[in-house]
């Protein structure tokens, strides 16, 4: 698919015959997201928004990738079980255990403390690097007039602590498994066609959301942005162009 990047709100000319492709390919994937009863109350012209995002007849495009927090350092403290547990073994033969380090295992402190209270050199003890990235993009269709705001992130812990030879690998290798996280905020333009989401494991009346044509952001409700990042993390394997910002922009 000629999907294409871009950090630049550039003028983008859809083929003509894209808005019927999109409408269609919507129509057909969202059948089976819904079950009898709530296909029943649909417009058969809707755009449901987890199924039309990962709809690869698409034309998507990648808008504004920016990172917002970034760390990568072997400065910060991480609890002293860590440490020790990163020891070789040989060491830890030598340097066993005694009720005094047991009292410090759940005691957060840098590898150069953890180093003297062991007894050991510090060239013994690894420090790891900690890696915590978010950051942010806009995904958007012209022929559908939708834009969608995501959030990702290497890890939802505080740090991601990896045992590698210098930050650049740390960081590669930090992001072989990135992953969506956080709010959903959606700008669609289209007032001739109705969006919606589909919260399927809500029985009550907020099982359907309906986004409304506006010229500004909207915030999806909770557990609508949960049923897209979901949606968006089962097929991020066939939708490529996600991880391509992301990585491009980590470089």
């Amino acid at each position: 698919m000629p999907t294409q990047l871009s950090n630049h709100t550039d003028t983008y000319v859809e083929p003509p015959n894209i808005i019927e492709a999109a409408a269609t390919s919507s129509s057909e994937s969202r059948e089976p997201a819904a079950d009898e009863n709530i296909s029943k109350t649909i417009d058969p012209n809707a755009i449901i928004l987890a199924q039309s995002l990962t709809d690869t007849a698409v034309s998507w495009r990648i808008h504004n990738c920016k990172i917002s927090k970034k760390t990568v350092t072997q400065e910060l403290p991480m609890l002293f079980l860590y440490h020790y547990d990163s020891l070789d073994d040989s060491v830890k033969q030598a340097h066993p255990l005694t009720p005094a380090l047991l009292m410090q295992f759940n005691t957060s402190m840098t590898a150069d403390t953890a180093a003297k209270l062991i007894g050991i050199t510090g060239d013994l003890l690894a420090s790891p690097w900690h890696v915590k990235v978010v950051g942010s993009l806009v995904v958007f269709s012209e022929a559908l007039q939708l834009a969608v705001r995501l959030r990702w992130t290497n890890t939802g812990k505080s740090t991601q602590q990896l045992y590698t030879q210098s930050a650049d690998e740390a960081l590669t290798t930090a992001f072989k498994d990135w992953q969506f996280f956080g709010r959903v905020d959606v700008l669609y333009k289209n007032d001739k066609q109705p969006l919606i989401s589909i919260d399927e494991h809500n029985e009550d009346q907020e099982q359907l959301h309906t986004i409304d044509a506006s010229a500004d952001y909207q915030y999806l409700p909770a557990t609508h942005a949960l049923i897209v990042i979901a949606k968006l993390e089962a097929d991020k394997a066939e939708l490529p162009w996600f991880e391509s910002a992301i990585l491009e922009r980590l470089e």
